[in-house]
């Protein structure tokens, strides 16, 4: 069954929304005949044999219907790494699932799809490889929000009663796109100019009807290789006459048997009929001439139906994306929170009235502060963010402004993962990584080329206190540096260890293996330094002065937690999956020595119950008694304050891990 491309997301109580999987369509066959293919019937079954050895361990006869999917180093779908996947085994590979046609030999198309969904989730059950793929009900707008947020291809609109209609295009399923997407024919190429080889520009063509007709040109799109690849591909096609009907004068063009189709991305489908500013995305093999069709590029639209949208159906949504890919811990709910929130003491009865820092002057539902000849105004500063700690967004900017002489160090010159929580703690947050084009000019911002979304990001720099006031405007409660800075983006400051709980470990047990792995550094002759997450885990910070590059420092990482793991193996472990990992064991996570990874810096705020602060500690300090909740907005000033910065030694020389290995025998 094929979906129709809709112009815009909506809400609608009879529809349901599922996420737009950026993968290979495929329909899987288990029981006696395990089968694996795409809707043109091609065999995956040599592909991707890890997905056609669960299928056949499933001895029950189904038909399923679900997207062959490759998780990037983020955890994230990417198209890329499926199309080279001999070359990416080593990533997560799974077949999600989100119809089942047939059980038992007995048809099921003329099922409702969400009776069909719930007979689907019983028969996968918890499978590792073979994914349910869930939805939201209702909520479309909010998911497609979600799904931009993500950076994910879109999302499915299904009708909640809808019947499968095998090999069908209907308007009870539809897709809506980040970006507007269409399947073209490749009809021709230009000529490269410039110092560009192989070609300049793709011919492109639609179907209308029986008739093709020119659908403009790509010329943007490629690498040094695509280019290649794509000019290699088309040589064998090559024609005298022109394929189309009409009378087309292209410059310097070479004509190609109309056999190809490939996928672009574009701006507007033009009164006249053609792609605005088309983009190349990749060559459908699993598309033929008939399926670009032009009438499949001009959108249906669907209108919303009034839904309530409340933060709780919102936090559902953003919590769906979260577990449905990221294979990290989901965040903690609302619920799980409180238990742990901090008992009220003398310490922390309220947040004093006149802080260290001058306090912005309130204009309006602003709170401005000047800097010299720049001016912030941090909206809505009475908007309450800790509703169960009675502290509002102004409060967290005069938090970060009052401590801005010590933390600034730590995010100086490093690109920055924005997580934002404009609703507060409660309002469902969100990473934005791209913010830097849309900031005020005095932002510094630095662009990485992102492979997972194979285009440029530009991250906010932070590197002056008028920034962190710009940053808390855009509701972000923590702050989330790289571990490198731009000068030398290979090459991080310190190696990390994230020592993080499970719900069944005790914070007792988290400084036991936080002390474990001070002794081992101790034996490695490597300084270390020890603060709060702010949540339930500690960090372990080793200085490694921008010596070595990510992939040296996340081994080194690797072997003392395996060293650690082999001397608490009762409640420690480096399994990363939750189901595999087990409700008792607490992950000693290395992974965070990787490009582009980030963890709450250092002085950070936490967006949790107690309005926790990321503090530093003395090694002393980490012993029975200790939790994260000693530390939060209304005490880290005076802490900080009396006991200076304790941080800075990670920012120092590098540790020399061959000494340090060789010490460790």
């Amino acid at each position: 069954m094929l979906a129709k491309d809709s112009t815009e997301a909506f809400d609608d109580q009879d529809w349901i929304f599922e996420i737009k999987w950026d993968g290979f369509r495929a329909i899987g066959e288990t029981g006696a005949d395990t089968r694996l293919y795409s809707r043109n019937g091609n065999s995956f079954l040599n592909t991707y044999p890890v997905i056609v050895d669960a299928l056949s361990k499933i001895k029950t006869a189904a038909v399923l219907d679900g997207e062959i999917v490759v998780l990037n180093e983020e955890g994230f779908p990417d198209f890329q790494k499926i199309q080279d996947y001999e070359n990416h085994t080593h990533l997560p590979l799974h077949y999600y699932v989100f119809d089942i046609l047939s059980l038992k030999g007995k048809s099921l198309q003329n099922t409702t799809l969400i009776e069909r969904k719930e007979i689907l989730k019983k028969f996968i059950g918890a499978n590792d490889v073979i994914k349910f793929s869930d939805h939201i009900v209702g909520t479309g707008k909010d998911f497609f929000e979600v799904s931009i947020q993500k950076n994910l291809e879109g999302i499915m609109a299904k009708k909640a009663d809808s019947h499968y209609y095998e090999g069908r295009r209907t308007n009870e399923w539809l897709k809506i796109k980040n970006n507007k997407t269409a399947d073209v024919i490749i009809a021709g190429y230009t000529a490269p100019g410039g110092a560009r080889n192989y070609f300049g520009s793709l011919v492109l063509a639609v179907k209308d009807g029986d008739v093709l007709k020119h659908a403009g040109n790509a010329g943007t799109g490629y690498d040094e290789k695509k280019l290649k690849e794509i000019y290699t591909l088309l040589q064998p096609l090559k024609m005298e006459d022109c394929p189309f009907d009409e009378n087309i004068r292209i410059p310097g063009v070479t004509w190609v048997e109309p056999k190809y189709v490939c996928e672009v991305k574009f701006t507007e489908w033009t009164k006249d009929e053609k792609l605005r500013h088309p983009v190349f995305i990749r060559i459908r093999e699993d598309k033929k001439t008939k399926d670009a069709d032009m009438k499949e590029i001009k959108p249906v639209s669907k209108a919303s139906k009034k839904v309530e949208t409340t933060a709780v159906a919102k936090q559902k949504v953003a919590r769906l994306v979260k577990e449905e890919i990221v294979q990290g811990k989901p965040r903690a709910s609302t619920k799980d929170v409180k238990k742990a929130a901090p008992k009220k003491s003398a310490s922390n009865k309220s947040l004093p009235e006149k802080p260290a820092t001058k306090k912005g002057k309130k204009e309006g539902d602003f709170a401005t502060y000047t800097f010299g000849k720049i001016s912030v105004n941090v909206s809505s500063p009475s908007k309450m963010y800790f509703p169960e700690d009675g502290v509002t967004k102004g409060m967290v900017a005069e938090y970060y402004q009052s401590v801005a002489e010590y933390i600034l160090p730590y995010l100086k010159n490093r690109p920055q993962s924005l997580k934002r929580d404009p609703g507060g703690i409660h309002g469902g947050g969100f990473f934005h990584k791209d913010a830097g084009e849309n900031a005020p000019s005095w932002v510094k911002s630095f662009e990485v080329h992102s492979e997972s979304s194979n285009k440029m990001i530009d991250y906010i720099i932070c590197n002056d206190k008028a920034t962190l006031a710009y940053l808390n405007t855009l509701g972000c409660i923590e702050l989330n540096p790289w571990h490198s800075i731009t000068t030398k983006p290979d090459n991080p400051d310190y190696l990390i260890i994230d020592i993080d709980p499970s719900d069944n470990n005790n914070f007792n047990q988290v400084i036991e293996a936080a002390n474990h792995f001070k002794i081992l550094l101790d034996k490695a002759a490597a300084k270390s330094f020890c603060k709060t997450s702010g949540a339930s885990g500690l960090h372990i910070y080793v200085p490694m002065g921008k010596k070595y590059g990510y992939e040296q420092v996340k081994d080194f990482a690797h072997i003392l937690c395996m060293m650690v793991s082999e001397e608490l193996p009762d409640f420690t472990t480096l399994e990363r999956n939750l189901k595999k990992r087990g409700n008792d064991r607490m992950y000693l996570d290395y992974l965070q020595n990787r490009k582009g990874q980030t963890i709450a810096s250092v002085y950070s705020l936490r967006p949790r119950i107690g309005a926790t602060v990321s503090m530093p500690l003395l090694w002393k300090e980490v012993k029975t008694g200790l939790t994260p909740a000693d530390f939060n907005i209304r005490n880290a000033l005076k802490r900080i304050k009396k006991m200076g910065d304790i941080f800075s030694g990670v920012l120092g020389p590098a540790t020399d891990i061959n000494k340090s290995l060789k010490l460790l025998g």
